[in-house]
């Protein structure tokens, strides 16, 4: 028997984030279902029950930076959150993008799911009950893969797989040397295996307490930033390393610069995944990416990662999955109910792998 779809369905929302978005995200009952049938939906679109949602900094980041450049008079002030019972406010936005779920309605023209299969993928909003996508934006996931770990799997290993593939090659059986800069959190430990599947020699970054794990996930090499000197340890090694993957931004702070002691001197990469929200974080990715070598910046190329999202691309990950050669890993699931803390949690930045929020549990 089919579970009736609601007219109105559960999700978190913000307006504002004067405080954070872990202080500004509130719960509503009365957000509306998105096209709930074939005749409702556009004819490639699928509505997906949302099982589990990702959480990633952009979340917070994209709102906070927008905040923090808007001029003051047209921000608004912490305000007392809305009830879940209240009218939802106009221009309230969902945060999350990674989700996994079931399929519960298609289009007309959808031919390539089915109703009840299990997906995972990347779409607007995904702190809610449902979501509408399409096919361009999912895969199936793997039989061997739950929904927590499908979740987790959306936006960290594409952004990590498209940071390193093309800069690579492939099957070198360890002849290509790649440092990752931060090994242990949500991209750094999909950037560790997904180096190690396509043949690299890994050497990656991480605390004192996440050496196993990271040693656990492929590291050939690890360096304990916080008893090591992680510049003078890479440059130590000389110029051998054919791409660097930073998933810190900013920390070491002469990281770019003093690349060129240790990055090969042809086809050398360095590329930046994560990093801060601050408009001194802002400025350094500006000059970076701007300033040539000879007034200061680095001598090789330098990308900042924003990841490119075809079925082909999820596909591709659904399949290292199935493969057992990425397992994503997971710091903590959160319940529903427990949304702002799981962002307060992955505010710090110390995560072990991916923070997770479950789906709203089912109705009495």
């Amino acid at each position: 028997m089919t579970t009736p779809i609601p007219d109105k369905m559960r999700a978190w929302l913000y307006t504002s984030v004067p405080d954070g978005l872990e202080k500004a995200i509130f719960l509503s009952e009365n957000v509306p279902t998105p096209a709930r049938t074939p005749q409702t939906l556009a004819k490639n679109d699928i509505l997906v029950r949302v099982e589990a949602a990702s959480l990633n900094p952009v979340d917070h980041k994209l709102p906070e930076i927008t905040n923090a450049l808007t001029p003051r008079f047209l921000t608004s002030a912490a305000t007392a959150l809305p009830k879940p019972t209240d009218p939802v406010p106009k221009g309230a936005k969902t945060p999350a993008h990674d989700f996994a779920g079931t399929v519960v309605a298609t289009g007309s023209a959808v031919d390539t799911v089915r109703i009840g299969e299990r997906v995972f993928g990347l779409t607007p909003g995904t702190l809610a009950e449902y979501v509408v996508t399409n096919y361009n934006r999912l895969a199936t996931l793997p039989s061997n893969a739950s929904f927590e770990e499908g979740a987790a799997a959306v936006t960290t290993a594409l952004t990590t797989y498209q940071s390193i593939a093309p800069f690579v090659k492939a099957g070198s059986n360890g002849a290509e040397k790649v440092f990752i800069n931060g090994g242990s959190g949500g991209t750094g430990t999909m950037a560790v295996q997904i180096a190690k599947a396509l043949g690299c020699h890994v050497t990656a970054t991480c605390s004192t307490r996440n050496i196993e794990l990271v040693k656990s996930l492929g590291a050939d090499e690890v360096i304990d930033y916080t008893s090591q000197d992680v510049v003078a340890e890479l440059t130590s090694k000389g110029k051998v390393f054919k791409l660097v993957v930073d998933n810190v931004g900013n920390s070491p702070a002469n990281l770019y610069k003093a690349a060129d002691n240790f990055l090969v001197e042809q086809g050398a990469q360095f590329v930046q995944v994560g990093g801060g929200a601050s408009a001194a974080d802002i400025k350094i990715l500006a000059s970076r990416s701007l300033v040539p070598s000879f007034l200061g910046g680095g001598r090789h190329k330098y990308m900042f990662i924003l990841p490119k999202l075809t079925h082909d691309n999820i596909v591709d990950v659904a399949n290292l999955i199935r493969d057992d050669k990425l397992k994503p890993v997971i710091d903590e699931v959160f319940e529903w109910s427990d949304a702002p803390a799981a962002y307060t949690k992955l505010k710090t930045g110390r995560a072990r792998g991916n923070i997770v929020v479950r789906g709203p549990p089912a109705k009495a």
